[in-house]
């Protein structure tokens, strides 16, 4: 047996060793090359797991043994072991995820230099990480929730990091509470689940289920926990000050584990319920959450005078974009017939927008982290003419604002299209609040380089020099992805973006793979 069949497990264990061994470091140097290797393995297997999926097919991994099957007295045959189980679409999002986060990483090294407790963040930074990779790759709803408050525990902390800031400890108040209410009322629909078929097991409950009002009322539960975790209007009001507050690497890692919520979502809605629920019901709600979201979000975006709270408002706004792809693609699925051509595009736009939105706005929040580190504020009104002095940093962020305006030739333009296509046949109105929104993005941005970027240098800011080199290759990571998928969507769409909605779509297979398996 390969060992590459381990690979699910690995991509948790990893991140998770690095956490415990990282706190008894006693050198800084040490931990920083501690804390680079685990960043580069757990990236690594991420890539490998993504490659042995691609190559043969989805991975089911039962811990503690080969073989998960019970037979109940009943003849019913039922998973009681903890599964993985990890698709084409799961282990895209645990690549995407992970090259953001190396980058968060790489970049949060020279940060540790002015820290005393350097060690308990990076303690807590793999945590997030172990998290944040187990939400995307477990096969049942217990452990979900599991991962879900791991993710949380760990993102408590690093909001918080600067807790000699008032304004720092009181977002991660927020956030906790938040995080508190999500875990409880996700809870709650796990338990109806669990009340009804027996099972935690996603695929188990899958092909027994049969959509009543206990299956409805779950439903609801989990679109609205997941929703308020991922941010999306009218439940976003924690996210503006947790991203604008923690430390720039941390928001740039928020971003993704946003993300991987949007993920749990996406998972119920179609590998769970899927051809289960008819009516057009629930996707109209998630194109609605994404109209909200985007529209809202830009538009608070754009009064903005702080860098890091501007961004944290496009990630509202960005988030829509996926959520109106999805739920486009859910619309097809719950209609007569069999998933359109719309719909399809639809889902490839939600999901290439996923990791577009990874890259460039992970991006533009450790650009705005570079101006932190140097100049010591991210306030617009106390910027100005660091094009001169931080030439890395402005190409980055011109590059990072023009992807996530949908400029082409850049990779949001691609992802924005094919939104903008498959939302114009639905409805002319969906394909003008998507275009209006990029419009207010791209004028949101052009104000944050002409107030940080241009015009003449302040006086103040005079000793100001571009960051250290690990930043640099930090930014550079994402800068290079960025380019390269914008460079090559084609290679994108038919390698990364349209296996993974493939496999998201084809609930039979999931099910399969699970209850096929344990025979």
């Amino acid at each position: 047996m390969s060992w590459q069949v381990h690979l699910p497990a690995l991509v948790v264990s990893v991140p998770l060793l690095g956490a415990f061994i990282s706190i008894a470091m006693v050198k800084p140097r040490l931990r920083n090359l501690w804390f680079a290797t685990i960043l580069v393995a757990t990236t690594v297997l991420a890539f490998l797991m993504w490659r042995h999926v691609a190559i043969n097919g989805t991975l089911v991994y039962v811990m503690g043994g080969e073989r998960w099957n019970l037979t109940l007295p009943s003849g019913m045959t039922l998973p009681i072991r903890i599964i993985m189980e990890v698709d084409a679409f799961g282990a895209f999002m645990a690549l995407a995820g992970s090259i953001a986060t190396l980058a968060s990483g790489l970049f949060s090294v020279r940060f540790l230099d002015r820290v005393n407790d350097g060690n308990k963040f990076v303690a807590l930074f793999f945590l997030l990480f172990a998290g944040m990779l187990g939400l995307e790759v477990t096969g049942d709803f217990f452990n979900f929730f599991v991962f879900l408050e791991i993710a949380s525990v760990a993102s408590f902390g690093l909001i918080a990091f600067w807790r000699d800031r008032p304004e720092a400890i009181e977002a991660s108040f927020k956030y906790a509470v938040l995080s508190t209410f999500v875990a409880l009322i996700f809870l709650i629909g796990v338990g109806i689940l669990y009340g009804v078929y027996g099972t935690l097991n996603m695929a188990a409950i899958a092909k027994n289920m049969q959509v009543g009002f206990l299956e409805k009322l779950a439903l609801v539960l989990f679109i609205v926990s997941l929703a308020m975790k991922s941010g999306a209007v009218p439940l976003h009001m924690w996210e503006p000050d947790a991203y604008g507050q923690a430390p720039a690497g941390v928001s740039c890692f928020l971003v993704v584990v946003g993300q991987a919520s949007l993920y749990g979502m996406f998972r119920i809605a179609f590998s769970v319920y899927g051809q289960a629920f008819e009516g057009n019901v629930l996707a109209w709600v998630i194109i609605v959450l994404g109209l909200l979201s985007m529209f809202i979000g830009v538009i608070m975006a754009v009064i903005q005078k702080e860098a890091k709270r501007l961004m944290a408002y496009h990630c509202i706004s960005q988030t829509g974009y996926m959520l109106m792809g999805i739920g486009l693609g859910l619309l097809a699925l719950s209609s007569s017939q069999a998933m359109s051509e719309y719909g399809f595009t639809a889902m490839k736009g939600g999901i290439f927008h996923i990791i577009n939105n990874a890259m460039y706005k992970g991006l533009l929040f450790l650009t705005a982290g570079s101006l932190f580190y140097a100049t010591g504020t991210t306030n617009l009104n106390k910027l100005g003419g660091l094009a001169r002095k931080m030439p890395y940093t402005t190409f980055m962020f011109a590059v990072a604002a023009a992807a996530i305006a949908g400029l082409p030739p850049f990779n949001g333009f691609v992802s924005k299209l094919l939104i903008y296509e498959s939302s114009f046949v639905v409805h002319p109105f969906l394909a003008v609040v998507a275009m209006v929104t990029s419009i207010l993005t791209l004028a949101s941005f052009v104000k944050v380089f002409q107030s940080g970027f241009l015009g003449p240098s302040r006086d103040d800011l005079n000793n100001v020099r571009e960051v250290p080199l690990s930043m640099i290759v930090g930014m550079m990571v994402l800068c290079v992805m960025i380019i390269s998928l914008s460079l090559m969507p084609n290679w994108a769409l038919a390698n990364l973006i349209e296996p993974a909605a493939r496999d998201l779509v084809n609930q039979a297979s999931y099910i399969q793979a699970v209850m096929g398996s344990g025979l």
